[in-house]
């Protein structure tokens, strides 16, 4: 059963391939022959995650799922969230959203923050879900580490000292956001897929 993962990202395709397993193969955009970038106009991480899904689904008619992430700050009120990617611009520079996230943050005690993935499953006849996957955490100060990507070296997830880009790529998805969707959509397609036989 082929499942298109609208992302080319071979790294998040491997991963999500490998906790689904068989009988689901996980196609990328290239492989369905989708070379266009796919529109993010919404204002919440679910509607951007469900607008990409809608997008393969109407074009190509393939079952597929989209995700969208974003960070979201209770002092900033919940900045960037939606806009993370480019909260500093059109350029998407990682450095950039790290700044801005820390400059509206000087002097400021509450440092809560939350990581937010949401992802869209979009089924045969345009059936419809959604996956929420949450962390909880704080910014710090100063960046640390040189994994992951992103805001990684400025959140501490809750329970933890180190931030994500201290952690190595296996320990961020135990506990990350990401993480915790995938784990919401690959139990929702091996029960109905599997379990069930259909």
């Amino acid at each position: 059963m082929k499942i298109c993962f609208a992302s080319n990202n071979a790294h998040k395709l491997q991963e999500i391939q490998q906790l689904l397993g068989a009988p689901f193969e996980i196609t990328s955009l290239t492989d369905i022959g989708c070379t266009e970038e796919l529109p993010e106009e919404q204002d919440t991480l679910e509607g951007n995650a469900l607008q990409k899904a809608t997008y393969v689904w109407d074009r190509y008619k393939i079952m597929c799922f989209a995700d969208d992430t974003g960070l979201e700050v209770e002092a900033l009120n919940n900045e960037p969230g939606v806009y993370s990617a480019r909260y500093a611009g059109p350029q998407r520079d990682n450095q950039a959203n790290m700044q801005k996230v820390l400059e509206g943050l000087a002097g400021k005690e509450n440092r809560k923050a939350r990581f937010r993935t949401s992802i869209a499953l979009i089924l045969e006849g345009g059936e419809q879900h959604l996956f929420d996957g949450i962390v909880e955490g704080h910014i710090i100060e100063t960046p640390r580490g040189a994994q992951g990507f992103g805001y990684d070296p400025i959140f501490v997830p809750e329970g933890h000292s180190r931030t994500f880009a201290e952690m190595s790529s296996q320990e961020k998805n135990e506990i990350s956001h990401r993480g915790r969707a995938v784990q919401q959509l690959v139990s929702f397609l091996r029960h109905r897929y599997v379990q069930t036989g259909t």
